[in-house]
Formats: C-alpha cells, sequence, structure tokens
C-alpha cells in the first residue's frame, strides 16, 4: 500500500505520533510520503520534549526511505524559503502524492 500522510501541526505530539505511523508502515513494506503543509512546515523547529522524540522518528523514517516534502508556499509565509530536513515541494506535488496514495491522512 502507498500511503500519503499530510502533517498540519507544529505540536510535537502531533509530528511524533505522525513519524510513529510512517515508520510503522515502512517497516511493514509499505510506501509513505509526508507532506508538511500549515504549521507541519515548521518540523525542523518541532522541539523534541521529555515524551516526544520528534528528531529521533524523522531520522529513523528517513533512514527506512520514507519521503518528505514541505509546502513552498507554508514556508515562505513563514518567512522561510526550505526546511533543513526535506526538499521544497508544491501544491502540484501534494496533488501528485494524493492521486498516487492508496490512502490519504492527515495530522493536525
Amino acid at each position: 500500500m502507498k500511503l500519503g500522510i499530510i502533517l498540519q501541526s507544529n505540536k510535537p505530539e502531533h509530528a511524533w505520533n505522525t513519524f510513529r505511523l510512517g515508520i510503522t508502515a515502512l517497516k511493514t513494506s509499505h510506501q509513505v510520503e509526508i507532506f508538511l503543509m500549515n504549521e507541519g512546515s515548521e518540523l525542523d523547529a518541532i522541539p523534541d520534549t521529555k515524551d516526544f522524540d520528534v528528531s529521533a522518528k524523522v531520522a529513523e523514517f528517513k533512514e527506512l526511505m520514507g519521503e518528505i516534502y514541505a509546502c513552498g508556499t507554508c514556508l515562505k509565509v513563514r518567512g522561510k524559503e526550505e526546511n533543513k530536513i526535506c526538499p521544497v515541494a508544491s501544491i502540484f506535488d501534494l496533488l501528485k502524492m494524493v492521486e498516487g496514495s492508496d490512502k490519504v491522512l492527515v495530522f493536525g
């Protein structure tokens, strides 16, 4: 199965659970793409907390060959041109992800 996940939140728990699901899916031979939108495009600035090691989950997801993209418009609204974690993408890339996915989930 190809799973598309949209992360719209910059809350550590939302990001942590997004990547936990992505990691679990990758480990069970599924394909996963995560698209960062709205506040989710701030993933590189989400701090790790005592309970939610977001940076470790992102690193594990990437090691397992999961794909991450950040909305360029969302970054621009926040005064950023790029995200340190992943490439910048467009709304057309999001549409392509949605069209190519068997399931699409939204977190946040």
